[in-house]
């Protein structure tokens, strides 16, 4: 029922979201990624491979994205280490470590077959997480919620650090305060990505080592760089695997 009336006002914000902050992305669908998957709701397994000083930030970050009509998240014990987050077919894999002083904070791989995700990954960077600047529950929060975000599909609704705040974690914005979760606008355009049933299901538990993500902690392992850049704080790369199978990068870069 709780989802039911927030896909009533989510439908009802939507429009409200738009007139108050024009440059919010109408469609913030990442490239019409998502995954494949029979009916609505599907589950999808986070696979918790976080220390205990991201755990209760991956368990808000599910139940945030939970609340949305059309997918489930349930965090599930992890298969691999933060250092090495190596992705497992049909789910998630969160990590956190400290992977130097990258210039990043955050980074969402996901690997697709045509537009269909198959798997991915969240790694959190605690060389930067460890500092005054970073170690606050805000900045945890928006960066956990917005990596997890990517791997549903969703863009950015906006990537200008100095304008209004959106009030979504899915938001740019040098203040990560009113930011920190998603608003309605991400789940009606969840909605929207997901309103058309597959014949078929990504969403498994099976390791597929060939169209593993291959993704390291500098950008010469990204693949090439196809949008923005960590002047503008934000970047997006794209490495061919083979076979149709991609890996896509959305990098979010320490201010």
């Amino acid at each position: 029922m709780f989802k039911k009336v927030l896909a009533g006002v989510a439908a009802a914000a939507l429009s409200s979201v738009g007139l108050a902050a024009p440059a919010a992305n109408a469609d913030h669908s990442w490239n019409n990624y998502h995954w494949a998957r029979t009916s609505n709701p599907f589950t999808l397994k986070l696979g918790d491979n976080v220390n205990a000083s991201w755990d209760g930030y991956l368990a808000t970050t599910s139940t945030d994205w939970t609340n949305s009509t059309v997918v489930d998240t349930t965090i599930v014990p992890g298969s691999t280490t933060g250092k090495k987050c190596a992705a497992t077919a049909g789910r998630v894999e969160v990590c956190n470590a400290a992977y130097g002083q990258r210039g990043w904070l955050g980074i969402a791989s996901i690997n697709i077959s045509g537009s269909h995700i198959t798997q991915g990954t969240v790694k959190l960077n605690d060389t930067y997480f460890t500092t005054a600047k970073y170690n606050t529950p805000a900045w945890r929060n928006v960066v956990m919620c917005q990596e997890v975000g990517h791997t549903l599909g969703l863009d950015h609704q906006d990537e200008d650090f100095n304008n209004a705040d959106l009030g979504t974690c899915m938001d740019y914005s040098n203040n990560p305060e009113p930011n920190q979760h998603p608003n309605a606008h991400d789940f009606a355009m969840l909605e929207s990505i997901y309103s058309h049933p597959d014949s078929t299901t990504t969403v498994t538990a099976q390791t597929d080592s060939s169209t593993g993500a291959r993704i390291g902690d500098t950008p010469r392992s990204w693949g090439q760089r196809v949008d923005g850049s960590q002047a503008r704080g934000v970047s997006t790369y794209v490495q061919n695997l083979g076979g149709g199978h991609k890996t896509v990068t959305h990098v979010i870069w320490a201010l």
